[in-house]
C-alpha cells in the first residue's frame, strides 16, 4: 500500500473528534469503496469552481477516484471561465463590510461577486459566448442534440480557447473530466449564465430549445449510467446541498420504485459536506438515515456528515485520498 503523506498523516494524527474526525472516518470509508471496486459519484453545489477546487479535483478525476460528477450549471461553466480569465478576477476580501452602491459599482465594471471573489463579465462570460454559440448553431443547422457537458466537452477539446489560457491547464477539472469523456449530469443548467444566454437565443429564434438535451432525458441518462455500473457499488459523496445533490440521489427510488427494477443496489456509500441546519424542513440539512426513508440508503450504508465548510473540508479529504 502507498505511503500517506504529509497532509494525510497530519489529519490522521490531529483529527479525531467531532467533525474532523468524521472527516477522516469518510476518507477512509470513500477509499475503502474505491478498494472494493465501487464507482464515486460526487457532487458540486454553490460555487466550488470559483473556490478553485479544481486544483485538486482535477487530481482526483485523473487518478480515477471519481466515476462520474453531478453539478450545477455555475459550477460546468466556472471552471472554464476561471481557466481562460483568471487574471481578470478581482478578489473582495472586506465583502462583508460593502454598501448597496459599493455593489452597483462592482456591477458597472463588469464584475459579478461570489462571496470574495468578482468574476470578470466581459473576460468570462463573453469570451466563452461566442465560442459556445458556434458550437450550439453547427448543431442546431444539423438538428443534432448534446447535453450541456458535452457541448463543454466539445469546446474544450477543439482548442478555440487556447489562446486565452491563463491557469496550468492540469487544475481545470471540466479539462481533466473533457479528455475522460467523464459522465456528468448537469440538472436545472438552465439556471446558469451559459444557459441564460441560449434562451436569449431561443427568444431571438436563433436556435431551437430542444438543440440542448433536458433535464429529463439528464435522468434518464443517470439511470441507464447506474443500472450498468452499479453491481459493486455506487457511492455518493456530496459537496453542499440542493439540486446537484437532490437530482441525482434519487434515481435509485426512480429505478426501484417507478421502473419496478426491485434488485437495482442502493447507494452504497454517502457522505454530505454541509453547513445547513439540520432541521425546518431543509433536505439539504437532513441527516443521512432519513434518505433511508426515501429508498436512497440501506440501514447500513456507511454515511456520514461533516457539518462544516465544504471550501476547507473537500480539498482534506481528497488530498487523503490522493496519499499526499
Amino acid at each position: 500500500m502507498k505511503t500517506k503523506g504529509a497532509i494525510s498523516q497530519f489529519i490522521e494524527k490531529y483529527y479525531l473528534h467531532f467533525n474532523a474526525a468524521a472527516l477522516v472516518d469518510a476518507a477512509k470509508a470513500y477509499e475503502d469503496q474505491l478498494n472494493k471496486g465501487a464507482k464515486m459519484m460526487v457532487t458540486l453545489a454553490g460555487a466550488m469552481s470559483t473556490g478553485e477546487l479544481g486544483k485538486i479535483f482535477a487530481e482526483m478525476i485523473r487518478q480515477d477516484k471519481v466515476q462520474i460528477i453531478s453539478c450545477t450549471g455555475a459550477n460546468l461553466e466556472e471552471d472554464i471561465m476561471n481557466l481562460v480569465a483568471h487574471s481578470h478576477y478581482k478578489r473582495v476580501p472586506n465583502y462583508r463590510d460593502l454598501t448597496p452602491k459599493e455593489e452597483w459599482e462592482l456591477l458597472e465594471k463588469g464584475l459579478n461577486r461570489v462571496t470574495d471573489t468578482c468574476i470578470p463579465e466581459e473576460e468570462a462570460f463573453r469570451r466563452l459566448q461566442k465560442h459556445i454559440h458556434a458550437i450550439w448553431k453547427e448543431a442546431d443547422e444539423k438538428g443534432e442534440r448534446y447535453f450541456p457537458h458535452e457541448y463543454m466537452y466539445k469546446m474544450l477539446l477543439s482548442g478555440v480557447l487556447e489562446e486565452y489560457y491563463e491557469i496550468d491547464l492540469k487544475d481545470s477539472w471540466m479539462y481533466a473530466a473533457a479528455e475522460k469523456n467523464l459522465p456528468i449530469v448537469v440538472p436545472g443548467w438552465e439556471d446558469s449564465t451559459m444557459g441564460n444566454i441560449f434562451a436569449s437565443y431561443v427568444m431571438k429564434g436563433e436556435l431551437k430549445a430542444s438543440t440542448v438535451k433536458s433535464g429529463i432525458e439528464y435522468m434518464t441518462y443517470l439511470a441507464n449510467w447506474y443500472t450498468a455500473n452499479s453491481e459493486k457499488g455506487v457511492g455518493f459523496f456530496q459537496i453542499g446541498g440542493g439540486i446537484a445533490g437532490d437530482f441525482p440521489i434519487c434515481v435509485v427510488p426512480m429505478l426501484y420504485q417507478d421502473m419496478e427494477m426491485e434488485d437495482i443496489p442502493f447507494w452504497s456509500y454517502f457522505c454530505q459536506i454541509s453547513d445547513s441546519t439540520t432541521s425546518y424542513g431543509s433536505y439539504s440539512g437532513a441527516v443521512p438515515n432519513e434518505k433511508i426513508t426515501w429508498g436512497k440508503l440501506d440501514i447500513d450504508t456507511p454515511k456520514f456528515i461533516i457539518e462544516s465548510d465544504a471550501t476547507i473540508v473537500a480539498p482534506l479529504v481528497f488530498a487523503y485520498l490522493l496519499d499526499m
